[in-house]
């Protein structure tokens, strides 16, 4: 039987195809990140980024202290869910409210003229 070892479980990106992606010519983890899309799913690399550097280095047959990391994009400034919570709604989603409401309940135009 085969195995399938998982490198990256939230975009499913395996071993074998990491390993292939490199063969092609992608070299440095933010390549690779890109075109396979390791450390690109929810965890944003906190369950892959560090196996992926290690089966880099690896690859390239280097300390891993010599993979450069991926870029980390943290939001512009961040927010806790107290002041999301406080946020007012932007106003166009307050007028499309307001607009629904007056034009009581909408049936969708299904092309059937019954």
């Amino acid at each position: 039987m085969m195995s399938k070892r998982i490198l990256c479980r939230c975009e499913d990106v395996t071993r074998a195809e990491f390993r292939e992606a490199y063969a092609e010519g992608f070299t440095e983890l933010e390549s690779l990140k890109r075109y396979t899309g390791v450390s690109t799913g929810f965890c944003q690399g906190k369950g892959c980024l560090v196996e992926s550097a290690l089966e880099l280095s690896s690859l390239r047959d280097v300390p891993p202290g010599d993979i450069c990391l991926t870029n980390i994009r943290p939001p512009v400034e961040p927010v806790t869910f107290a002041e999301l919570a406080r946020l007012e709604p932007p106003p166009l989603l307050d007028d499309l409210k307001r607009t629904s409401a007056a034009a009581g309940p909408q049936r969708p135009d299904t092309g059937d003229e019954t």
